[in-house]
This record gives structure tokens, C-alpha cells and sequence, in this order.
């Protein structure tokens, strides 16, 4: 029956002897009620202890994975799967098998992806501690719904399943826990039709794996890294035009605001904020680049734009159009100490805003030198 199987389960397994008995008679008691042709696999990430035995025992294919790690350990089962529907959950008993029909209905009816969401289901006493409760998973389930447009509220629940064409669309990577974020991020940047399905949740038997402050660095990280635009574009344009706009008004002479002096100290610090800023920005446009030309990105409005508009020429042109304003303004500055028979001046505001603009300007003809090189890699592929 398990040779053409409809669906496949994949459990990652490390030392759970436990609990790993009952969650594999619980998905057969689930495939024999339902009529289910399906198949069982234990993604073995390193066990030491009855495990693997207690898997043999009961007749389930049992998978290697040497690489550690809960993204490596779902890869490789995931990989091996022949099931057109692949489910994927804990090993340790805290999400419930008998629950896997409830996932797999939407499957039936279309969609590609279906997560379990614990906060709209049943959280049992002592399941969940009150810092990923209350704290974690919210915060981090937030930021995956505003930066990715997606509508979820629990993004790191591990009971899901997906068709196997979706898996192979979303293309993972990851080998830890952030592999759970990857998952929500791929399918939502590959417009996978996405859907959530309330289950319950139980405390787990036995020693938990989770850090919760090394983990949820690592889904943090892995989110902002995905992101450029609100890891690099937004707050390196709104430091940019901070920093632009103070030396722009304190270019004319100290500010008097609330009874406070506002002079050249600010200035140099608006200076260095503009500069920053515009790093920042260029560093986001590249980064955006980038994922498009490796394939993590298939489309970017903004390259696009930069792609058709904003070729190496013009952008050279706007860079050495700023630069000549700031080489304007410093010469004008030689110009006056020289024929004021080099005494000393009061241009320091001058002196700023014009090493700013050269500056940038310096940047921006290599930027476009540098995105151009990017461009044509990504038009090649």
C-alpha cells in the first residue's frame, strides 16, 4: 500500500524515545480511519538513545541525516518523501496526528500550504512558556506578516503540510530552527496560496531543544536578512534625509529651537548621518540585486525601475552632477581664502555641506558602476 503512497509524513527525530512510539501510532491509527495510502518517515538527526529502535520496531522508514540541525533533519525526510502530500511535525507528542486531516483538507481543495496556528486553537497547561507565548512568537510572527505580506498568527508552528510541487517552488535552505521562517518567507515570495488551520498543542514529554533566546536570534536574523528593504532601504533613507535636511538649514547659520541652540556641532553630526544614511541605501540596493540575480527574488519593482531608467550613464551623469555642485562650493571656499590673502575665515558650515555632497556623489558613480555589474549578471540568467 505504502509503495504509491498519497501522503507522506515526515517527523525529525533526536532522541525521543518517549514519545516517538505513540506519534507513529497515532498517524497509522489516523491513515487507517481515513483510508489514507500513506507513509511514514523518521528523519533521524543523530540519536543516541531507543529512538531508531523503537521507529524500526513499528515498520516506518527510517532517514539519516549526519548534518544536525531541525532544517537539515526536515530536508533530507522531506527529500526522500514519495507522497504528493508531504505533513511534517514534532517528534516529541506535542501536536496532535490524529489532527492530520485537518490539514490536509485544504490541501484537497487547492491550496499549496497549510500551517497549523496554535494561538487560534487549544494551548494545554504548561505547553507553551509564557516568554514565546506572550513575547516571542508574536513579535516574530509580526514582523514575517509585515515585511512579506503575509496574515498568520502563529508563523513558527511546526504541524504543516504542502504539496510536494510547492516544496520544491519554495527551494529551502536553511538547516536550524530558522528553517521554519524559510518556509513561510519562500511560500509567500513564490505566491503560494497559503492557509491556516487551528490545532491544539500539548506539553511535551522529555528535555526540550528549544534556546529561546539563541533560537528566536536566529529565526530574527534570518527575517531582517530576507529583507532588505527594511533591513537596509528604510532606515538608511530616513537617516539620510535627517541628516540632509539639518545641514541644509544649519548651511544658512545656527537654529535657535525650544531655546536651544542648534550650531555646528549638529551640523557635522547631520553630516554624518547623511553619509551613513546613503551607505546604508546603496547597500540595500545591492542586496536587493543580489537575491534577484542568485533567484531568491524573481522580481523587484524597484530594480526593475533602477534597470530601465537608471542605466550606468545616467547614473554616473546624476553622481558626477552632485559631485561638480560639492567641488563648486569647495573651490569657491579656496577662492575667497586665497584672494582674502589666506587670513582666516568662517566657512566651516560651507566646508561641511560640500565635502557631504562630494561625498556622495563619489558614491553614487561607483554605485552605478557596481549595480550595473549586478544588472548584467542578473539579465544573463
Amino acid at each position: 500500500m505504502e509503495n504509491n503512497p498519497e501522503v507522506s509524513v515526515v517527523l525529525p527525530c533526536l532522541n525521543e524515545e518517549a514519545t516517538i512510539g505513540e506519534c507513529i501510532k497515532n498517524i497509522k491509527n489516523v491513515f487507517k480511519k481515513e483510508n489514507i495510502n500513506g507513509e511514514i518517515i523518521i528523519s533521524d538527526n543523530g540519536s543516541t538513545d531507543k529512538s531508531v529502535v523503537i521507529a524500526k520496531s513499528l515498520n516506518v522508514r527510517i532517514i539519516y541525516q549526519p548534518l544536525k540541525g531541525y532544517g537539515a533533519a526536515c530536508l533530507k525526510g522531506i527529500h526522500e518523501a514519495r507522497g504528493k502530500l508531504i505533513v511534517i511535525g514534532d517528534s516529541d507528542a506535542t501536536y496532535d496526528f490524529l489532527e492530520i486531516p485537518i490539514l490536509l483538507k485544504p490541501l484537497k481543495k487547492g491550496y499549496d500550504f497549510v500551517i497549523g496556528t496554535r494561538f487560534k486553537g487549544r494551548i494545554k497547561k504548561g505547553a507553551m512558556p509564557w516568554v514565546h507565548r506572550y513575547i516571542g512568537n508574536p513579535f516574530l510572527s509580526g514582523l514575517v506578516n509585515l515585511f512579506f505580506k503575509t496574515k498568520l498568527s502563529d508563523v513558527h508552528c511546526g504541524f504543516r503540510a504542502f504539496t510536494k510541487e510547492a516544496f520544491d517552488k519554495m527551494n529551502l535552505k536553511t538547516t536550524g530552527m530558522e528553517f521554519a521562517s524559510e518556509m513561510v518567507i519562500s511560500a509567500s515570495k513564490n505566491k503560494l496560496k497559503i492557509c491556516e488551520v487551528p490545532i491544539s498543542y500539548s506539553k511535551r514529554k522529555g528535555m526540550s531543544k528549544l534556546r529561546s533566546f539563541s533560537d528566536g536570534w536566529r529565526h530574527l536574523r534570518f527575517i531582517f536578512m530576507y529583507s532588505p528593504t527594511y533591513l537596509f532601504l528604510v532606515p538608511g533613507l530616513f537617516l539620510f534625509l535627517i541628516g540632509l535636511i539639518s545641514i541644509i538649514f544649519l548651511k544658512q547659520g545656527p537654529m535657535l529651537i525650544s531655546g536651544f541652540n542648534i550650531d555646528i556641532h549638529f551640523m557635522l553630526f547631520g553630516s554624518l548621518l547623511t553619509l551613513l544614511g546613503y551607505h546604508i541605501v546603496s547597500i540595500g540596493l545591492y542586496a536587493r540585486t543580489y537575491a534577484i540575480t542568485i533567484g531568491f527574488e524573481k522580481h523587484d519593482k524597484l530594480i526593475d525601475f533602477i534597470a530601465k531608467y537608471i542605466s550606468l550613464e545616467r547614473g554616473m551623469v546624476i553622481g558626477l552632477a552632485i559631485f561638480l555642485i560639492g567641488l563648486f562650493i569647495s573651490l569657491k571656499i579656496l577662492f575667497n581664502w586665497i584672494h582674502g590673502s589666506f587670513s582666516s575665515m568662517n566657512e566651516i558650515r560651507n566646508v561641511i555641506f560640500s565635502i557631504t555632497i562630494l561625498i556622495v556623489g563619489i558614491q553614487t558613480i561607483f554605485s552605478s558602476f557596481f549595480l550595473s555589474m549586478l544588472l548584467i549578471e542578473k539579465d544573463r540568467l
